[in-house]
């Protein structure tokens, strides 16, 4: 009785130390970690290419790469397929004679399941994204003869307040939104701009 009693306090015993070594790795862990993240929010270079990196989640979503393509068309859907009845991106990204983008893209989605916004029509060709790792689409960003002539301050503008861009998030019946809002993405903007508006270290 007395063995078998000695027994279940060596089982509780190796068990107590099991739990606490647990909970001491488990502790290291997690000062591990917010060391870490505390080590980011201390560096600039490190906020400022976080920051790009969750930006280009959102201008590789579909709702934004679709219209920011590097082909003589439009795509169309999640699977970013070519734009049906072989529409064209015309000289002046705004569709051919005979088949403009108005034609069908009105000012604001249609019920039919037609989407639409002001301006509606693809990005410069200096403009497309495609094939792009994050250091180039962060270059690309940077430079006016990339961005539409546009100053960091007007990029910024242009994605938080931009009718078009705001599409993405009203995209109709259908359509997922990007996952990060409007206004979150933004603000990352505006964070990576004043930390510096680095390009992202690729190795």
């Amino acid at each position: 009785m007395r063995r078998f009693a000695a027994t279940k306090m060596r089982v509780a015993l190796a068990a107590a130390a099991f739990l606490l070594a647990a909970l001491w790795t488990g502790g290291l862990a997690t000062v591990a970690s917010a060391d870490a993240a505390g080590a980011v929010e201390r560096d600039p270079r490190a906020r400022s290419e976080q920051a790009f990196r969750r930006i280009a989640s959102v201008l590789r979503d579909p709702r934004c790469m679709n219209c920011h393509t590097v082909t003589d068309f439009p795509r169309q859907g999640d699977d970013r397929h070519r734009h049906i009845m072989n529409v064209l991106r015309g000289s002046d990204n705004h569709g051919v004679p005979g088949q403009r983008c108005s034609t069908c893209h009105q000012g604001v989605n249609q019920v039919n399941g037609v989407p639409g916004a002001p301006k509606w029509g693809l990005a410069p060709l200096s403009m497309g994204w495609e094939g792009l790792d994050d250091h180039q689409l962060a270059d690309a960003i940077k430079d006016p003869s990339r961005n539409g002539h546009r100053t960091l301050a007007q990029i910024q503008e242009h994605m938080a307040h931009d009718v078009l861009v705001s599409w993405a998030w009203n995209p109709g019946a259908g359509r997922r939104a990007p996952a990060i809002s409007q206004a979150e993405l933004g603000r990352l903007v505006q964070e990576w701009i004043d930390t510096g508006a680095l390009s992202p270290d690729t190795k």
